[in-house]
């Protein structure tokens, strides 16, 4: 029972995800940024990120619309981000080079059995 529950809600939330990519693929994203519109070929590329964070689509629009926020390209990348960036690069050869560390010896292991479909 709490798996088809996870999974109806996890269909709806797909559900609602498409409908919002729907409305703010067609209508939207040409009326909030200038230079999307007319640009109909590169939208489909955007749907299944919609699908996932419709949430944070709607929120931001909404936030646009009011005028709260602007679309800002070309802003400096904030500090922490640079900080972000340089932990990523030391972080993630760690991570790898920790994992052929650890990684398990194929000599070590047992024979493989060959298992047969019952009769």
């Amino acid at each position: 029972m709490p798996a088809m529950t996870l999974v109806l809600i996890g269909t709806w939330y797909l559900y609602l995800g498409a409908a919002v990519a729907a409305v703010f693929l067609l209508y939207g994203l040409g009326r909030l940024d200038e230079n999307a519109q007319g640009a109909w070929i590169f939208r489909p590329l955007l749907i299944p990120g919609v699908l996932l964070i419709w949430p944070v689509v709607i929120w931001r629009w909404i936030a646009l619309k009011k005028g709260e926020e602007k679309l800002d390209r070309h802003r400096m990348p904030r500090k922490r981000q640079e900080y972000v960036q340089l932990a990523f690069i030391v972080i993630i050869p760690v991570i790898i080079l920790t994992a052929f560390a650890v990684r398990q010896d194929p000599t070590t292991l047992s024979t493989p059995v060959l298992l047969e479909a019952a009769k």
